[in-house]
């Protein structure tokens, strides 16, 4: 019988096993519009101790824009010591080209998301947006445009694309993300659905191994053994680190909430846990209700 995850207040409990980690954002560090309570206090705690902190966020937009967005919550750079995204991965994939998907790629993207991730692509040499996916040579999804959105009102697009044999780089493997304690699509829905439907599509981003290379670099070398990533969502955060090879801590506040039935900031209870991973592939070492110190 699979021992059940154990439950912990706040890294306080475990922090001593670790000399780095990796942080996700969204549903961990902040929820779209502030931080959780205790976040700041427990990424001012980590940096006294020494510890390095990682970053890694599946936001479709490149680090310096990621950036500003969090020291515009309170979250400045003094509070880590490197960051990452899925928009910077999908740019530097689709500058470098390192890859025959990504070689083969034409000039003319066809862009679904908001044009604030269009940084994603806006400074490439030899790349331009054109305004129908009958004009492109593949699509770029990086999301919905506004959070009431569904999946129905991208139904008709992505049918355009599909029937154009238009390839799609997913700059934002997430399915759903919390805004202001509400759960909003992701490009990773979106993606999922055009590959239901037999669309070809490349994600950047976690739970994919790149990513977590990456962070490992910007750690500095620390061993595997004592970096712990810390997310809020088992098909991305824990899957990520089971495949990487690392500890992992579930934060249960997250995209997962309704599923365990807790209000915000409260433990679920054991049974709920073992019930939820029950019916998932991925497993955490540890679960808090939030990112917090004690």
């Amino acid at each position: 019988m699979t021992a059940p995850v154990p439950l912990i207040s706040g890294l306080a409990n475990i922090a001593d096993r670790y000399d780095g980690f990796i942080l996700d954002l969204w549903g961990v560090v902040h929820d779209g519009v502030r931080p959780y309570e205790g976040v700041v206090e427990c990424l001012s705690i980590l940096r006294r101790l020494g510890k390095r902190v990682c970053l890694l966020s599946n936001a479709p937009r490149r680090i310096a824009a990621a950036a500003a967005k969090l020291s515009g919550m309170g979250v400045g750079p003094d509070l880590y010591d490197a960051l990452y995204t899925s928009g910077e991965a999908s740019f530097e994939a689709l500058r470098d080209r390192n890859d025959e998907w990504h070689a083969a790629l034409g000039p003319k993207l066809f862009h679904i998301g908001p044009p604030r991730d269009n940084d994603v692509y806006d400074s490439l040499k030899n790349r331009f947006r054109v305004d129908s996916p009958e004009d492109a040579d593949f699509v770029i999804n990086t999301g919905i445009d506004a959070y009431e959105e569904t999946l129905d009102d991208y139904a008709p697009i992505l049918r355009r694309c599909l029937d154009r044999g238009l390839p799609m780089l997913c700059a934002n493997p997430d399915l759903v993300v919390v805004i202001d304690q509400e759960l909003v699509i992701c490009a990773g829905e979106l993606a999922r659905h055009y590959e239901t439907l037999g669309g070809d599509v490349r994600y950047h981003g976690k739970p994919h191994a790149p990513v977590y290379r990456r962070c490992f670099e910007l750690l500095g070398g620390i061993a595997p053994s004592r970096i712990l990533a810390v997310g809020d969502s088992l098909r991305t955060d824990v899957a990520g680190a089971n495949a990487a090879g690392i500890d992992s801590l579930l934060i249960t506040g997250g995209i997962h909430r309704e599923e365990l039935g807790t209000p915000l900031g409260v433990l679920p209870g054991p049974e709920n846990l073992a019930d939820l991973l029950s019916r998932s592939a991925h497993r955490p070492t540890w679960a808090a209700a939030g990112l917090r110190w004690a």
